[in-house]
């Protein structure tokens, strides 16, 4: 068996395509990107830096069509073999072009305003409201969330500290009255002292699949059918920010986007005639109980 280096993708090696200092990939990203590599290997019994070009397309065209890969598991292999062929080894893009698998064009269901506030009423303990609702009124992806310190809360500036994101960049995002007043009292309750949701040991982050049971449980209390799961809080954020009229750069950069492409998408996603021009609000200007 040909065995694949563990060293193949350095973390700190920017993506190919990527601006400069915007796509570093993370241990996690390069642990996908090596299993992918390792699937090629173990494929054709050699070392993948000996294959053809023809040789990845077929066996790509193999994990679709016989293992039945699904299009995103299918697209995260072709990024890790790109990354490989094209950092790693130095290839050609123009010369060892690997395609990736056309995404059919969908659209995330957003929570209405009412749905966030019906789901919020119903979860189980402080923690679990008080962790929904900062990944709703931050707009944050459950990996910050979980990653949360105590001291990324900045209650003089009302700000949110998100270190190390997607991309490995830092940003800030809302942290609004409401949202402050929820964590005081969780605060009070709990007094965490590092991570702000701590896992079992006090010294470990909760888990993202911690965090994503949490919020089907909540779906189910309040009987909301629509599919998604923890992240369907990021576009609910992003959905109503834009239905209050809030600017798209602004959305920008408290989503973390690189590209205010990815942004443009929750203008679909607001219904027509929705915004109203006016500052940026407080999305958590409801009573949850109600």
């Amino acid at each position: 068996m040909v065995a694949v280096p563990r060293d193949v993708f350095p973390s700190q090696v920017e993506h190919p395509g990527a601006p400069s200092g915007a796509g570093a990939v993370s241990a996690g990203t390069g642990q996908h990107y090596l299993r992918s590599v390792a699937g090629l290997t173990r494929h054709y019994g050699r070392a993948p830096d000996t294959l053809e070009l023809s040789e990845v397309k077929a066996y790509l065209q193999h994990l679709r069509q016989d293992r039945q890969l699904t299009l995103g598991s299918l697209a995260t292999v072709v990024t890790g073999l790109r990354f490989f062929f094209e950092v790693t080894l130095g290839r050609s893009r123009r010369a060892f072009y690997i395609p990736a698998p056309k995404q059919p064009q969908t659209q995330p269901h957003v929570l209405s305003r009412q749905e966030v506030a019906r789901l919020l009423a119903q979860t189980e303990h402080r923690r679990d409201r008080a962790l929904l609702m900062t990944t709703y009124a931050a707009g944050l992806r459950v990996s910050e969330l979980v990653a949360l310190k105590v001291s990324d809360l900045d209650s003089e500036r009302m700000l949110i500290r998100v270190e190390q994101g997607k991309g490995r960049k830092d940003r800030y995002t809302l942290l609004t009255e409401r949202l402050l007043e929820e964590l005081r009292a969780y605060w009070r309750v709990f007094q965490p002292a590092l991570w702000l949701f701590p896992g079992q040991l006090a010294q470990c982050p909760l888990s993202t699949r911690t965090a994503e049971r949490i919020y089907n449980r909540a779906t189910r209390r309040a009987h909301i059918s629509k599919p998604g799961g923890i992240h369907s809080l990021r576009h609910a954020f992003a959905t109503h920010l834009v239905e209050a009229g809030t600017d798209l750069y602004t959305i920008q950069c408290l989503l973390g986007h690189s590209a205010i492409e990815t942004t443009t998408r929750y203008l679909h996603l607001a219904p027509r005639g929705l915004a109203r021009r006016g500052s940026l609000c407080d999305l958590l200007a409801f009573d949850p109980a109600a």
